[in-house]
Parts: C-alpha cells; structure tokens; sequence
C-alpha cells in the first residue's frame, strides 16, 4: 500500500497535500509521501477543506459525513478520515 493510505478503526486515513485555486478539482498523483489534489475553491472560509471532503465522498461513493479531516484544517497537509471503505479499496479508487 502507498505511504500515503492507512487503515484506521473503520475506515482509513489518507495523507492529503491540497493545492488550492487549480483550473479543477481531481486528483494529481503523489507528492513525496502524500497524495496531491488539486481543488478548485479558493482556501477562504473553510471552501477548500469542504471542496475536499465533497470530492473525496464522491470519489469513495460515501456520504460526506463519512469523511472527516482529523488534521490540517488551515494547512495545505491534512489527513482525512474515510469511513467504511478498506484500504484495497481505497487505493484502487484513488490511483483510478
């Protein structure tokens, strides 16, 4: 599995580096032992942690309070929590 994908108590943690204000939301691939996103909202107000969360639930066909970010809320580094899916699962999505 990639350094970036753990399994955690119902889910799993994915190790997130955000590039906020990109021409579109998707994923770029890894940046060092991370997986870069780019995100399309700007990081005011909390848009880009909650562009986030909305793409990585529809990513992960999850509902979106099933993904949680457990750190980084001002930085550009986060983790996130998705619950309910495996880390096969996870990473088949993610490198997709």
């Amino acid at each position: 599995m990639p350094a970036w994908l753990r399994p955690s108590t119902g889910g799993v943690l994915v190790e997130i580096v955000v590039q906020p204000r990109a021409s579109r939301t998707r994923i770029v691939g890894e940046h060092g032992d991370r997986l870069k996103l780019q995100i399309a909202a700007p990081p005011v107000d909390g848009e880009a942690n909650d562009a986030v969360i909305a793409f990585l639930a529809a990513t992960f066909s999850v509902p979106k309070r099933d993904v949680e970010l457990v750190a980084g809320a001002t930085a550009r580094r986060k983790t996130v929590l998705v619950r309910g899916v495996d880390e096969a699962t996870a990473a088949a999505r993610l490198r997709a």
